[in-house]
């Protein structure tokens, strides 16, 4: 019968065998520190050291021969593990001139199966630390994944990763002997498990005092630390201590007050933190290089931080922000003022354009639309300049069908007319040209033309959208004062527009017991508000934009409106099925991906909101 953990050696600092944790199931795992939890100081936090011998350099093919763990805090060791593990294989010769261990002495030890619980239990809320710690946790995945273990998560700190962050310049290797020599350890790496476990808790503890040398008094700091590029470049992380985990914008500033880069963030803390060595943008550098200050302004929702990041930018116009320092300039697509009208995209309807449609998002949209209506209506696309009586050669669209021919006189203005009062009823029904679009895409199907296909069912998808897009930006913008309300989760995030520009949000917690929809009065003292700043001009288009889709991104309720608000409800039925039909196409392709690369679907844990609309 096989040992198990326990006898093999797993002492205390008194010599005595600690008491075990109890084994986790198949279901559980270690409970692991959370980054939002890593505000831990050093001299608290608890530390578990851990070397592997295996059979050789890949966790899938090759076993585990050895471990070896020892747990610290403070300095102080709490434990030991140490056992030998069963790798169901003959250990390779060459493996046992370097570690020493031979099948003989592993011939009566337990398999990984009986030890892994006894190791997890180990580990449970400790930081994992490990000398290359990737090779060291890549295993003890490998094992749990076929043990039938959930996920190993834990939070990690790599002493070879630390080391070359902070000495650099003082070793000529980054390896465990090298290390332990210039550290002075205690104990002498020989390949063994326990040994090398004991001679990085060494080289652990003199890379602490130098990492507090730079600042790092947490676990946070020391994990940043691993992953910044330079100490250097970590020190300047004192410009945003202060910054809070809570979303917002920021600003960097140089010695003259002028602003640099604007940005915005869900948790301003960790965004910030990130600038300071682990970013490699040769722009991010040099942008630091100049800053002298990091100012931040909180805001109640990602909305407003959205919002303000974007008026910002357009105003203050920073030299390292490349995206919406020019306003994006929307387009409409109109019908000339003649006697055989066509479409025509203009950056502003005039007096020689009739039959407006739009705003759209730029000339790509426009131009798809437009496309789409050539597509299903015959309205004529040469760019001609026709009169009444006309005596042009017809091109090939006549042939095909795809034109009246107003340009040799075989279409009179009466019959092309109802060609122009097809395209100026879209605006109010997409309907006709959803469904000859549909028509166009099954009939080129049906002749085996599938790359056309493909393209006419992306052209209905896009148009569609931009059509919806459209009825969503109209009734926002429709009323001069618009209260909205919508649940986030565990919030309720309220939003006051002036004719769909931003001007205040505030967030509220929403009790766990109340009704599903049952938002509480945006009159009540607020949690959290910031009064964003009054649109004294229309909204850009990016500022509606981000209203929309922040509408659309949940249920919302109206709260106030100062007029009347109306969605055409002709060809909304429709307009729902694309896009319904486009999102589950979606869903499917990034499962079939998925499946094809073998990735694992993570989902969230419910909210408490999710629980409330179950239950």
């Amino acid at each position: 019968m096989r040992p198990s953990v326990t006898p093999a050696c797993y002492n205390g600092p008194n010599g005595r065998s600690p008491r075990i944790g109890p084994a986790l199931s198949s279901s559980d795992t270690a409970r692991q520190l959370a980054l939002d939890d890593l505000g831990t100081p050093l001299i608290d936090t608890t530390f578990v050291v851990v070397d592997l011998e295996t059979t050789g350099l890949h966790a899938e093919a090759d076993r585990i021969t050895e471990v070896g763990a020892v747990k610290v805090r403070g300095g102080e060791v709490l434990g030991e593990l140490r056992t030998f593990v069963h790798p169901g294989r003959p250990i390779p010769p060459a493996i046992t001139a370097i570690t020493g261990i031979t099948d003989l002495q592993v011939a009566d030890a337990p398999a990984i199966e009986d030890v892994l619980d006894h190791v997890l239990a180990f580990l449970r809320g400790a930081v994992f630390v490990a000398h290359n710690a990737s090779f060291d946790l890549a295993f003890l995945r490998a094992a749990a994944t076929r043990s039938g273990h959930g996920p190993l998560e834990p939070v990690v700190v790599d002493t070879a990763r630390l080391s070359r962050r902070l000495l650099a310049d003082e070793v000529r290797d980054h390896r465990l002997a090298t290390l332990a020599r210039h550290l002075h350890a205690r104990t002498t790496p020989e390949h063994r498990a326990l040994a090398d476990a004991r001679a990085t808790v060494d080289v652990l503890h003199g890379l602490l005092e130098r990492a507090g040398s730079l600042g790092a008094t947490t676990v946070e700091d020391l994990v940043e630390l691993t992953r910044a590029r330079s100490h250097r470049e970590f020190r300047r992380r004192s410009l945003v201590a202060g910054a809070p985990r809570t979303c917002g914008i920021y600003r960097f500033v140089d010695e003259r007050d002028q602003t640099l880069y604007v940005g915005k963030a869900t948790d301003l803390r960790a965004r910030l933190r990130t600038y300071f060595g682990q970013d490699p943008r040769r722009r991010v550098a040099a942008m630091l290089r100049e800053t002298v200050r990091v100012t931040w302004v909180e805001t109640p929702t990602l909305l407003e931080a959205e919002v303000r990041e974007l008026r910002a930018i357009q105003t203050e116009q920073p030299r390292y922000n490349r995206r919406s320092r020019t306003p994006r300039s929307p387009r409409w697509l109109v019908c000339t003022v003649e006697p055989f009208p066509r479409l025509a995209v203009v950056r502003q309807p005039g007096r020689q354009h009739q039959h407006v449609l739009g705003p759209f998002d730029g000339a790509r949209t426009a131009n798809a639309v437009r496309e789409a209506i050539e597509e299903v209506i015959p309205i004529r696309t040469c760019t001609l300049r026709l009169r009444r009586a006309q005596d042009h050669p017809a091109c090939a669209l006549k042939e095909l069908g795809r034109c009246g021919a107003p340009c040799d006189g075989t279409q009179d203005p009466a019959s092309y007319a109802t060609v122009v009062a097809a395209v100026a009823g879209l605006a109010d029904d997409p309907s006709p040209l959803l469904a000859g679009l549909r028509r166009r895409l099954q009939e080129q199907a049906d002749r085996g033309r599938y790359e056309r296909a493909r393209e006419l069912r992306d052209l209905t998808w896009q148009v569609a959208r931009a059509l919806w897009a459209l009825r969503e930006q109209v009734w926002l913008g429709a009323a001069e004062e618009l209260v909205l309300a919508r649940c986030s989760g565990d919030q309720q995030e309220t939003v006051w527009l002036h004719h769909g520009g931003l001007v205040r949000s505030e967030r509220r917690p929403v009790p766990d017991d109340a009704p599903v929809g049952d938002l509480a009065p945006p009159d009540q003292p607020r949690l959290q508000g910031v009064t964003a700043e009054a649109p004294t001009a229309p909204p850009s288009w990016e500022e509606l934009e981000l209203v929309r889709a922040w509408a659309a991104g949940g249920r919302v309720s109206l709260v106030t409106t100062s007029a009347a608000l109306h969605v055409p409800v002709a060809g909304g039925r429709l307009l729902a099925e694309v896009l319904a039909e486009r999102q589950q196409t979606d869903r499917r392709v990034r499962a079939d991906q998925q499946l094809l690369s073998g990735a694992k679907v993570r989902r969230r844990a419910p909210s408490s909101a999710d629980r409330r609309a179950v239950g």
